[in-house]
């Protein structure tokens, strides 16, 4: 039996992410995640969607099986799907950065209070 976590290990040769354009619409690519699953998808279409630039965002998984989706990105004129997308990682980063040391600061906290009593 394999650990559920070398379901996300990228065996050698494979990308992360691939992207490929979709020529049927304008401004719009598909990204392939390997090694990943619902959890990062709806994560970056969630996000993607609050940038006023996107027209259109969404995921799919194309077989509950593989740990795979594909993430169509629809911009506007003004930035690519590709920066789009970079920017939403980026500011997820960053959210997470924070989400960090606040859940540290809290558990210091509560460590403290325990300690004291």
């Amino acid at each position: 039996a394999r650990n559920s976590f070398e379901l996300f290990l990228l065996p050698d040769g494979e990308a992360k992410v691939t992207m490929e354009s979709d020529t049927r619409q304008p401004n719009t690519a598909i990204f392939t995640f390997n090694r990943e699953d619902h959890t990062l998808g709806n994560l970056l279409r969630a996000t993607l969607l609050q940038n006023e630039h996107v027209i259109f965002s969404a995921y799919k998984v194309p077989h509950p099986l593989f740990p795979k989706f594909e993430l169509r990105i629809q911009t506007d004129d003004e930035t690519t799907p590709k920066e789009a997308l970079l920017s939403a990682c980026s500011g997820l980063i960053a959210d997470l950065q924070i989400l960090s040391q606040k859940l540290t600061r809290e558990w210091e906290l509560n460590k403290i209070a325990r300690d004291s009593a």
